[in-house]
């Protein structure tokens, strides 16, 4: 039955569901790191043609369930900024559908998010209505080529807001937006998301699973705790997509 689920072997489907469990839960306890951590394995073992939809698959599936569940505590004047700029941003990802060079795109990511961790500051404007436009626009376009724009959006976020549920409630819901247009996007450009879909509803129930654990962790860490874990799981995935970027620079 799991060799059913995709064109990978058994055991590798069982092993990524297990991993979306995993990074579900992190990502709902910290606040950011799963979606990158699941796209950088999936590329090891996933055809380049399908890493990019079915991440974005699975991580709607994972986003939407902890938007759900956090429901109360989205920022919703955030959201209603941040969508313009991702259909925006997905209109021109549909029109591109074209990437940079290897590893610029990883780099400009991590640059970012050193900065907004441990530089002083962006000024005020930059999280207003048009700075939160632009950055949907942006971090969706990214997303689309790239996989994982979640590192620059949780960078985003963490300027705008302090307390913890607020943050990841307003992320997973910016998160679902953006990653609803991959549905659109890809299936435009002819990818067949059927070959996949046992794989992605079995990853997905697995992440519902994984939120609703993450969640249970995170109402145990104090504030402190979180802001520390926040920043550093944020300069070590930035610490990831530089190794990254060189590599495949370099390559």
């Amino acid at each position: 039955m799991l060799e059913l689920l995709s064109p990978l072997s058994g055991g590798l489907n069982l092993g990524l569901v297990a991993l979306s469990a995993l990074t579900s839960a992190l990502s709902a306890a910290a606040g950011i790191g799963g979606g990158t951590l699941l796209i950088i394995v999936l590329a090891q073992v996933m055809p380049a043609m399908a890493l990019i939809p079915v991440h974005g698959m699975v991580q709607l599936g994972s986003n939407g369930g902890r938007a759900v569940m956090t429901w109360r505590h989205v920022r919703r004047d955030i959201v209603a900024a941040f969508l313009p700029g991702v259909v925006v941003g997905a209109l021109a990802a549909a029109w591109l559908l074209v990437r940079l060079p290897p590893g610029v795109l990883e780099l400009c990511i991590a640059a970012f998010v050193l900065y907004s961790s441990w530089g002083p500051g962006l000024p005020q404007r930059a999280v207003g209505r048009t700075g939160t436009v632009i950055a949907g626009a942006v971090t969706t376009l990214l997303s689309s080529l790239v996989g994982a724009s979640g590192p620059m959006v949780a960078s985003f976020i963490k300027l705008g807001m302090s307390e913890r549920l607020p943050r990841v409630a307003t992320f997973a819901t910016c998160m679902t937006l953006q990653h609803l247009t991959k549905a659109f996007i890809f299936g435009f450009a002819g990818f067949v998301f059927r070959d996949w879909l046992g794989l992605i509803l079995a990853m997905v129930v697995a992440g519902f699973l994984g939120t609703w654990l993450g969640l249970r962790l995170l109402h145990r860490v104090t504030d402190h705790r979180f802001d520390f874990l926040f920043k550093w799981v944020l300069t070590l995935l930035a610490l990831r997509l530089i190794w990254l970027g060189v590599q495949r620079l370099a390559g």
